[in-house]
């Protein structure tokens, strides 16, 4: 890379919602246990699988910083076929813009089927006001392991691609927020519906989610 002035882009500084546990935290649901035959112990192991749309999402918060100022992206991704099913941009991460993603997302919807909602241990999502508009809809709440970023790596994995593939490198392209925050709608629009996934069979995460809803 050297001989060729190829430069790696870096990550930058990722925001922390974690602000202590000052309410009632809850356990990981994503987490089963399996017996280690050596050890003789019991160790918890991930499991993202899912078998069907709308039947465990995950949301956090992350990050867009440029020299106007900073937007936080605020989005729900559904494990199944990884479409974002909502999402809010705001100039300020507050329990509001939670709010809006919450009903963008319950929309059209009359049913969960148990749904489960993960997320990590951001102030977010210890609110009892949150709690109290999942239960409403019927919605399980999980939350990854205190400090386990691993926990909640899907959704990281979609900020990682997200900001990689029109963030890193062009922050100083952007001369307003406004800009900025027309260039992220158009990116989830992109990965939404044109973005095919080798995961997903050649497909994007739209014409899977439709498949397999058209399928039930």
């Amino acid at each position: 890379m050297k001989k060729m002035d190829l430069y790696g882009i870096t990550p930058r500084a990722k925001y922390r919602s974690y602000r202590g546990n000052f309410n009632e935290t809850v356990s990981n649901r994503l987490l089963h246990p399996k017996v280690d035959e050596e050890d003789h112990t019991i160790v918890y192991v991930r499991d993202f699988n899912t078998e069907r749309s709308n039947q465990i999402w995950a949301t956090d918060v992350s990050e867009f910083h440029i020299a106007a100022g900073k937007l936080y992206l605020s989005p729900i991704l559904d494990l199944y076929d990884h479409t974002i099913i909502s999402y809010n941009i705001s100039s300020s991460a507050d329990f509001k813009q939670t709010v809006d993603m919450l009903e963008q997302a319950f929309a059209g919807h009359t049913k969960f089927d148990a749904l489960i909602l993960h997320s990590d241990q951001g102030w977010q999502y210890q609110m009892k006001q949150y709690r109290a508009i999942l239960k409403e809809h019927g919605i399980i709440q999980s939350m990854s392991r205190k400090g386990n970023c691993l926990d909640n790596c899907v959704m990281e994995n979609f900020f990682g691609k997200m900001k990689t593939e029109m963030f890193y490198g062009h922050e100083y392209e952007f001369k307003s927020l406004e800009e900025l925050k027309a260039a992220m709608e158009e990116y989830i629009t992109y990965y939404n519906t044109e973005r095919i996934q080798v995961r997903l069979k050649g497909l994007t995460p739209c014409e899977a989610r439709n498949q397999a809803l058209k399928s039930r």
